[in-house]
């Protein structure tokens, strides 16, 4: 596609330009733009958030606009715009969470005069709303669609639902963030393996990283987690919701003769809600309030995670489709406990960075808890350097992004010859 082309053809009529942004998300979109000779990139999603989708957004649109792309991405909006926006990136704003059908029609129209308008050369869709109309967008344009799976949606089984989720099974390229959900996709939506790709979650290892942490930012969280010198830590980081497994952890020290340790679940508690209350009564029918603390979120987990001893992710009911928290932590050199559930299994070496134990077993659970908190010094010390290894060679952000980048280029290059496309020669492996 020569650069300034009408990928829709020239039968479309004139952008209106209340569908798309005021003018000046235009020239914010221009200034962005500037200087940039590589891929234009749409990425859809619902809203701009907090979750593992927006966070995967984020990171791809800052790799691309370090390769000299242009990073695009429509949604509703969110708290992460701005962090989008001083990257370089540019986000635009289209009502794309919405699953009323009209609106979902109206938004397939106003996707086709974002690509048209900013020569844009794929759409990446990462939710099933957004996914229905950029879908139609794209191929009407006669641009590239690519969909990711971020997990395993519930509910698949009815013949509605499942039709609802097929979409993302339509990509030209269907990404899945492990082979738990890569797994899924084959034998629930029949995606076969020449259009499907598995690219994990990746972690920023130059902020997890034991080296950058500095000690006033671990004693910060130790003073205030009222932690004393020569405690033991059993962390489990995640929100306080059933399928984390905070019953299932509490049962296992339950089970433990020892208590020379603390245990902090660190995660947002929603107070109001049934099970915190659950929670916080069986802390106290187990006996365990001087163990563990329910202790809110953090905003520093690289610093949190320096003070654990062993953190713990017993995940029931529903699989984990990747499980972000194990590779952060074993990127700050931290044994991990993970029940062997859905895709948590592919984010550790049993044995050699943690352990895995079968859902729901507290007896198991309860032996790697004291195999973890018993571990020599020289042994957690090979442990931790082994740890850090795995996930820099398997979980970084940099070849989660490069991975990505590639699907992109493998389609573009599909459709048109090397010299056609622009950027594509730049930022080759």
């Amino acid at each position: 596609m020569q650069a300034g082309a009408n990928p829709c053809g020239a039968a479309r009529p004139p952008l209106v330009s209340q569908d798309v942004n005021d003018i000046a998300d235009q020239l914010r979109l221009e200034q962005a733009a500037s200087g940039r000779s590589g891929l234009t990139i749409l990425q859809v999603l619902p809203e701009l958030g907090e979750g593992g989708a927006e966070r995967g957004t984020i990171d791809l649109a800052r790799y691309l606009l370090r390769e000299g792309c242009t990073a695009l991405v429509a949604s509703a909006g969110g708290i992460a715009e701005a962090t989008l926006e001083e990257l370089g990136g540019t986000s635009l704003r289209l009502p794309l969470h919405s699953k009323n059908p009209f609106t979902m029609r109206s938004n397939i129209r106003r996707l086709e005069q974002l690509i048209h308008k900013h020569g844009v050369q794929l759409v990446h869709a990462r939710s099933r709303a957004p996914a229905w109309s950029a879908y139609y967008a794209a191929r009407r344009c006669k641009v590239p669609f690519v969909t990711t799976f971020h997990g395993v949606y519930e509910g698949s089984e009815g013949i509605f639902k499942r039709r609802y989720n097929a979409i993302m099974a339509r990509g030209e390229r269907v990404i899945a963030i492990s082979d738990f959900v890569a797994e899924h996709v084959r034998e629930r939506y029949g995606v076969p393996p020449e259009r499907l790709r598995v690219i994990p979650r990746g972690v920023d290892i130059t902020q997890f990283d034991p080296a950058a942490v500095s000690e006033e930012r671990r004693k910060l969280w130790a003073v205030r987690w009222r932690l004393t010198a020569g405690t033991k830590v059993v962390m489990l980081p995640g929100r306080l919701v059933r399928r984390k497994g905070h019953i299932l952890l509490m049962r296992a020290i339950e089970r433990l003769r020892r208590r020379d340790f603390v245990c902090l679940m660190v995660g947002e508690v929603d107070t109001s809600s049934s099970y915190a209350g659950e929670v916080e009564g069986l802390i106290g029918a187990m006996g365990l309030r001087e163990v563990v603390r329910m202790v809110g979120p953090c905003d520093d987990m690289p610093a949190a995670l320096m003070l654990a001893d062993v953190v713990v992710v017993p995940s029931t009911g529903a699989p984990e489709p990747f499980g972000r928290v194990s590779i952060e932590a074993q990127a700050m050199g931290t044994p991990v406990i993970a029940t062997d559930f859905g895709g948590l299994g592919e984010t550790l070496m049993p044995a050699a960075t943690g352990w895995l134990v079968p859902p729901d077993d507290v007896d198991e659970l309860a032996d790697a808890l004291q195999l973890a908190l018993t571990m020599p010094d020289d042994a957690r010390a090979r442990l931790a350097a082994r740890a850090r290894r795995f996930v820099t060679r398997n979980f970084t952000l940099e070849r989660m992004a490069k991975s990505t980048l590639d699907v992109y280029r493998e389609l573009l290059e599909a459709r048109a010859p090397e010299t056609d496309l622009i950027g594509m020669s730049g930022a080759r492996a």
